[in-house]
């Protein structure tokens, strides 16, 4: 079933020259599954992955897409995906156990990549650059960082070695974990990965330091959900998940000019929760989470709601413009 919403004349006016007619279009719905995983390569080729061991893929534009399950995983919760091209893609499944499965010819067949059977093994998010990416995963023993990384676009992977004590990248603090909402809460920075952590404490971990977020925090189900981060900005989206209409206290922006990172506060925040944010261009974001959908034009300083839809996850085409939206049970297009 194709739906079209069309947007409001005042969004179509902020919006300017990265659009003209702004629609939000259902491409994909009616699917028993909650997909939190989307990678967009092209304006054609999306992979998306949910719930229910449930993989789709695209290579038309999201004009139809081929649902399939790995065997053998058919009950796994594949909370992230990276896709390289039509052939190849990464999915990260959570937990019992947690692993990194691999296609290279279009989900026909897949392989084990990496697989974690301890106690506690939760995966949250991927992220990559080229052929390396990080994988980030809940605090095990004690609090302790746990993080993976692969240099050969995810055949193989390592866990990142044991932080010493003294930096404050070594252990979380009680009760801060990280959310498996989008798979966007870790970007790849040159060498390095930066992420934000939520919980009873939120936190943007950049450099070597640990810098306190001015987000809603302090119950689990509150914190940073989502990072987005264009040269020397970035914007952090969350809130609190079992309550998501709040429109406030739910977003910071952050400026790392000069290596320093200075937080301040959006005049217009977006209007309830956000698992997932990204930017189109230097001023132009697109945030989603289970309320609705916020656009901002001024590079996250003003929010406008432009639909009530609820997704989970929001990507734009690696390679083009296409930006596309997944949720429970359906798949959408922004089309500008």
């Amino acid at each position: 079933m194709l739906r079209t919403v069309f947007l409001s004349a005042s969004i179509l006016f902020a919006i300017g020259t990265y659009a003209q007619k702004p629609t939000l279009q259902i491409i994909e719905s009616g699917k028993k599954t909650s997909m939190r995983g989307l990678s967009v390569v092209t304006d054609k080729v999306i992979w998306v992955s949910g719930s229910g061991g449930n993989i789709a893929r695209s290579t038309d534009g999201g004009n139809t897409f081929t649902w399939m399950k790995v065997p053998g995983y058919e009950k796994m919760d594949f909370r992230d995906i990276e896709a390289f091209d039509k052939q190849t893609a990464v999915i990260m499944g959570i937990t019992n156990p947690a692993v990194i499965l691999k296609t290279k010819d279009g989900g026909q067949h897949w392989s084990k990549v990496f697989e974690d059977t301890a106690k506690g093994a939760f995966l949250d998010a991927m992220d990559f650059d080229g052929k390396s990416g990080f994988a980030i995963g809940d605090p095990i023993d004690q609090q302790k960082l746990y993080m993976l990384f692969t240099s050969d676009q995810g055949d193989t992977w390592t866990k990142v070695k044991d932080l010493p004590e003294t930096s404050q990248k070594a252990r979380l603090k009680e009760g801060e974990a990280f959310f498996a909402s989008s798979g966007t809460n870790i970007k790849k920075m040159g060498h390095e990965p930066v992420y934000v952590s939520g919980g009873t404490s939120s936190n943007f971990y950049f450099g070597p330091g640990r810098f306190n977020i001015p987000i809603m925090q302090g119950k689990e189900t509150t914190g940073a959900n989502s990072l987005a981060v264009l040269g020397t900005k970035a914007m952090v989206v969350g809130g609190d998940f079992a309550k998501d209409t709040i429109g406030s206290n739910n977003s910071a922006l952050i400026d790392l000019a000069e290596g320093r990172v200075t937080f301040s506060i959006p005049q217009t925040p977006p209007h309830g929760y956000r698992s997932c944010v990204i930017y189109l261009n230097k001023k132009t974001l697109v945030a989603c989470g289970t309320s609705g959908i916020d656009i901002s034009t001024d590079g996250g300083n003003n929010w406008e709601l432009v639909a009530k839809d609820g997704f989970h996850v929001c990507q734009k085409a690696k390679k083009g413009k296409a930006v596309f939206l997944a949720g429970n049970g359906k798949i959408a297009k922004l089309v500008f």
